[in-house]
C-alpha cells in the first residue's frame, strides 16, 4: 500500500475536494451478499442491452465502475490511471471464466464526456472495445452497489454472491510497480475453488457522479 500512497500524493494536489469519495445513497454491499438489480437493462456501446446476469460468466462476473474523465481512471496529474490494464484484467477473466463489465454511472457529466457516445469513442480509441461497457441511467445500479469510486470493483461467483470489493491493484500511478494484483488474484482463488486472501480493500478515485 506504502507505492500506491506514494502515487496518490503526487495528483492529489491536483484534485478538488469534491472528486474525491462522497457519501452514497446506499451502504456499500457487503461480502456473501447478493448482486442487486441481477436483470435491469442497460445500454452497452455495442448498441445492444445487457444485464447482469447476461453478462456473467460460468465462475462469476467482475463489475469495475468506470468512467471517461477521471485521472484515476484514466491517467493524468502525474498518474498512469487504471483503465489501461482493463484489457489485461478483461482477458484473465476470460481465461478463469469469470465476465466483466464496465459500468459508467456519471449521471451528472453526461454532457461533459460521460455519454454513451462518449464511451464508444473512448472505448475504440483505449483499446476497450472488446469489454462489455454499459451506461448505468441516474446511476441507479452505483446507487444498488453502494459503489463510491470511480473506479470501484465487486466481484461475484457463480451465484453472484459477493467475493471481493475495493480497488483493482496496490499503485494506480505505475503498472510496474504494482505489488498487489487484488482483482486478478481474487479471480484466479474463486476459479481455483480457493478462499480469496483479501476480499475487501480501499476504492480509491474520484466520486461517482450523481444527480443531486
Amino acid at each position: 500500500m506504502k507505492s500506491l500512497t506514494l502515487s496518490l500524493a503526487a495528483i492529489a494536489g491536483a484534485l478538488l475536494i469534491s472528486s474525491f469519495v462522497a457519501s452514497e445513497p446506499n451502504a456499500t454491499l457487503e461480502i456473501g451478499a447478493k448482486a442487486p438489480m441481477l436483470d435491469a437493462q442497460m445500454d452497452g456501446i455495442d448498441g445492444a442491452q445487457h444485464s447482469l446476469t447476461s453478462l456473467a460468466g460460468e465462475n462469476g462476473l467482475a463489475v469495475v465502475f468506470s468512467c471517461n474523465t477521471c485521472p484515476f481512471v484514466v491517467g493524468g496529474n502525474g498518474t498512469e490511471g487504471w483503465e489501461g490494464r482493463y484489457p489485461a484484467v478483461h482477458k484473465e477473466a476470460s481465461k478463469l471464466g469469470v465476465g466483466m463489465v464496465l459500468v459508467n454511472s456519471n449521471a451528472a457529466r453526461r454532457d461533459a464526456g460521460d455519454n454513451l457516445q462518449d464511451m464508444r469513442a473512448r472505448a475504440k480509441d483505449h483499446g476497450l472495445k472488446g469489454i462489455p461497457y454499459v451506461l448505468d441511467e441516474e446511476s441507479k445500479l452505483a446507487d444498488a452497489f453502494g459503489a463510491k469510486t470511480t473506479p470501484h470493483v465487486f466481484l461475484f461467483n457463480k451465484n453472484m454472491e459477493l467475493v471481493y470489493k475495493g480497488a483493482i491493484d496496490d499503485n494506480v500511478g505505475n503498472a510496474n510497480e504494482v505489488k498487489e494484483h487484488y482483482l486478478t488474484d481474487a479471480m484466479t482463488a474463486l476459479s481455483n475453488g480457493k478462499k480469496i486472501k483479501k476480499d475487501s480493500t480501499r476504492p480509491i478515485g474520484c466520486s461517482i457522479k450523481r444527480v443531486k
